[in-house]
């Protein structure tokens, strides 16, 4: 069984997508976190899941990610809810689907909501970081930074500039990135649907608080809502006993339906 497969968009953008096909009228979305891929523990579980329950299944490759066509410093929250959304249609149609978002992916995962509130039922954050450009990053960058980024419209974080990195990454943050971003606030919203709503945060997330995924909750008025925050969780939550609790969720939204 082939892992993975390119959807093309345009001439120009292919995304690379992890999917199970399925007839069922449910399927469960994965959208991974900034600078992220496909590759990882979480959507490999979820897809395991999908495949053993008879349940569709697609994880997306954002442009500029991982093997997906596109420079990342040309892309933005705005491009990448879009590959998203036209991923969706393309793959899962008029088919219901729970949506996963992990880190900014739970942003993307917000802005789907505009244009699939009908077919939404159930949406999982794990260590959700909506807003992060401007609330985590932008606030707390130093004037040197700042500067950097408006007149040469780029800067490379490194450990050490920023709370939002780990150790061994580099982050280049672009101007256009930061401004967008502003464009896409989904924390002043409210999405009045009935679905199951919760959010994972690990106790120990060096990356992003777990405020932000109380914030998350209080965007869903009527929703069945929950926050489960991890005993000495890190940021990715991705250890077998945190991927086991997130299945076990996973399951009692789907045996809902």
């Amino acid at each position: 069984m082939k892992k993975y497969n390119y959807l093309r968009l345009s001439k120009t953008k292919k995304l690379r997508i992890s999917h199970n096909l399925s007839k069922n009228k449910v399927y469960v979305i994965f959208l991974p976190g900034f600078m992220s891929d496909i590759d990882g523990k979480k959507p490999l579980s979820f897809k395991n899941y999908a495949i053993k329950n008879k349940l569709g299944f697609l994880a997306v490759e954002y442009s500029g990610h991982g093997k997906s066509s596109g420079i990342f410093t040309k892309g933005n929250i705005s491009e990448w809810s879009n590959d998203v959304k036209k991923s969706i249609e393309k793959i899962v149609k008029k088919k219901n689907f729970i949506l996963i978002g992990s880190s900014m992916g739970a942003w993307i995962a917000l802005n789907q909501f505009r244009y699939f509130k009908k077919q939404i039922i159930g949406f999982i954050g794990i260590g959700s970081a909506p807003e992060f450009l401007d609330r985590l990053m932008w606030k707390k960058f130093p004037k040197k930074i700042k500067k950097e980024i408006i007149e040469k419209g780029v800067s490379i974080i490194k450990h050490g500039d920023s709370k939002f990195k780990k150790k061994q990454y580099e982050y280049p943050i672009t101007h256009q990135l930061v401004k967008d971003g502003r464009k896409n606030k989904v924390f002043t919203k409210k999405i009045k649907i009935k679905i199951k709503v919760t959010m994972f945060h690990g106790q120990n997330d060096e990356v992003v608080p777990v405020s932000f995924s109380r914030k998350v909750l209080s965007i869903f008025p009527k929703a069945k809502k929950k926050l489960l925050v991890i005993r000495k969780g890190d940021h990715s939550l991705s250890q077998k006993k945190n991927l086991k609790k997130m299945i076990k969720e996973l399951k009692l939204i789907v045996s809902e339906i």
